[in-house]
């Protein structure tokens, strides 16, 4: 409905509790909804929200680069993001970079998760004390995630499939330097640290095809290779035939 509250969570046994709950707390018209991506679009050019809350986890670390995504899609969207697990402060810090206007978590406690989402009903924004702290202590917020290029996508085929960096550079004859710049812009973009968390992300988010996956390059060479191994090994036996002399 119009001017409602919907309410994305991928706890789907308890989208009724939380209705109530919201309820409870006097949001007008709450919708509860596990839907992403394409989905999710539609359901809030259908619905027109006043209020959208989002569980920090829904996309894992990539719900900031998501819910930018968003925020360009519908001008004006207010957007409040509820953590009630674990979720690290430097991390949720995206959410406020990204152009989200609350971020509120259980883990400040009850009285100041309860404080905050009375703040977002009444229609302003409200940022937990934690990350407040972490964004005080440095120099800058994170950069504003930007839309993924056809190119990163290229190098993310590449590194879920476990090409090296050389072997990426080669296959798309661009340097190493630039293969690598392009992985630091993709760790900003999904506030990820490692190749292993943005290979996580590409997962949850969907963005290499099972058919995109082969795992081989065209220059792949086993390592250790097996000659040295079976000369390794022969050198063992030799050494133990002598001790049994």
């Amino acid at each position: 409905m119009a001017g409602g509250t919907l309410v994305v969570s991928r706890a789907e046994k308890l989208h009724t509790h939380f209705k109530k709950r919201f309820e409870e707390l006097r949001f007008n018209d709450v919708t509860v909804t596990g839907v992403e991506k394409d989905g999710l679009n539609m359901l809030i050019s259908d619905m027109k929200p006043r209020l959208v809350i989002m569980g920090a986890g829904f996309y894992q670390s990539a719900t900031p680069y998501m819910l930018c995504d968003l925020l360009r899609r519908f001008k004006g969207i207010n957007i409040a993001v509820v953590s009630i697990g674990p979720y690290p402060a430097d991390l949720a810090m995206s959410f406020i970079a990204n152009g989200v206007k609350s971020y509120i978590t259980a883990y400040d406690g009850i009285d100041q998760f309860y404080r905050g989402l009375e703040i977002v009903k009444e229609g302003k924004s409200f940022v937990s004390a934690s990350v407040l702290e972490r964004m005080e202590i440095r120099n800058e917020l994170p950069r504003p995630a930007t839309e993924i290029t056809d190119r990163e996508l290229e190098v993310l085929r590449l590194v879920r499939n476990g090409f090296t960096g050389p072997e990426i550079a080669d296959v798309l004859a661009i340097s190493l330097r630039t293969v690598n710049f392009h992985k630091r812009e993709m760790y900003k973009n999904f506030s990820v640290r490692n190749e292993n968390e943005l290979i996580r992300v590409a997962d949850c988010l969907k963005l290499i095809k099972d058919d995109e996956l082969n795992f081989y390059g065209r220059k792949y060479v086993l390592s250790p290779r097996p000659a040295k191994r079976k000369e390794k090994q022969g050198k063992r036996k030799d050494k133990k035939g002598e001790e049994n002399l």
